[in-house]
């Protein structure tokens, strides 16, 4: 089954709401319509109402069952910056958070972590740093993981592949790349991929000796430790995790080398890397990328995305919801 439709199909239904803060992108609005219209979950978009509308009336767009708050006018906005306060322990008066807070992505992840939605997505007019900092911030990372990271799924036919981290941190110590192993596998499941986590290297299991491929050798016992049921090994190169008779000459015996569907990279120089060659060469459909590791569903959009984009992976950050 396609992968999108499998989605929707999970998340129809539910009655799962998602927030986007970008309120005011003709992208956004687009997409935020089309969910409106087919009922799959329930768009909310930050801004205010009257421009909005303007937006929208100039593409023809049917916003009439778009739920709309402006911040600006919001009624539960005192409770919101004594909550903000109170999250933030110190580190914001409530003079501050009324002025943090009438930043649309602040509020919006707000509205996430008080649980009035059930996920957020931005990015599509602002860095990924505007949408993790304040994810990080109030919502912060799941207990036991120290780092948010960016996924990507790809999908050829059948088969389902997901890269990490590709988008968010440069480089990683050998504890976070085993979280990042650990929860990798766990989003995986998001998209029905019954994770199979190599931790790559330009060595397998000690070909080549190295300060990074010891790394990636620590993080591969980290992970282990952390989820032992889970079928995790490294270090391994990538003919090694994906090829069956590569995998079975360099590391025999090992149960995920040759047949690796999760692959977690040393450094996002690499990650980049590779998922771009996957995706341009491989002639692959590519999701993302996505971030994992937060403690609620909260996802960041590409600046060049389309409203095509920002329409599925709100579906996405949805299904991500009823795994939570």
């Amino acid at each position: 089954m396609d992968i999108m439709q499998q989605l929707t199909d999970r998340v129809r239904g539910k009655n799962l709401s998602i927030v986007y803060p970008e309120g005011t992108d003709i992208r956004i609005i687009e997409a935020a319509a089309r969910h409106a219209e087919d009922a799959i979950l329930k768009p909310i978009l930050i801004g205010n109402p009257d421009e909005i509308g303007r937006i929208a009336g100039e593409k023809n767009l049917n916003i009439g069952n778009l739920e709309i708050i402006d911040p600006n006018n919001y009624p539960e906005f005192d409770a919101m910056v004594d909550a903000f306060v109170e999250r933030r322990k110190g580190k914001a008066t409530p003079e501050k958070a009324r002025e943090m807070l009438k930043d649309e992505t602040y509020f919006a992840t707000m509205l996430v972590y008080l649980g009035k939605v059930d996920g957020m997505v931005s990015g599509a007019a602002h860095s990924t740093a505007d949408t993790i900092r304040p994810a990080l911030q109030i919502v912060k990372t799941k207990p036991g993981v120290s780092r948010v990271s960016g996924a990507m799924v790809f999908v050829k036919g059948e088969e389902r592949m997901l890269y990490a981290d590709i988008a968010v941190n440069i480089t990683v110590d050998a504890q976070a790349m085993g979280e990042i192993a650990v929860e990798s596998a766990k989003f995986a499941k998001v998209f029905d991929i019954d994770p199979k986590v190599a931790l790559l290297s330009f060595s397998s299991k000690g070909s080549a000796v190295s300060p990074e491929s010891e790394k990636v050798a620590e993080a591969t016992k980290i992970a282990k430790e952390i989820a032992p049921d889970l079928p995790i090994d490294g270090e391994l190169q990538f003919d090694a995790a994906y090829v069956a008779s590569v995998g079975e000459s360099k590391a025999p015996g090992s149960p995920v080398a040759g047949h690796a569907n999760v692959f977690i990279f040393p450094s996002l120089e690499a990650g980049n890397i590779g998922y771009k060659i996957t995706q341009r060469l491989g002639g692959y459909e590519a999701y993302g990328p996505l971030l994992q590791g937060l403690a609620a569903p909260i996802n960041d959009l590409s600046r060049g995305c389309s409203a095509e984009d920002a329409y599925q992976v709100a579906i996405i950050t949805a299904a991500q919801a009823t795994m939570e």
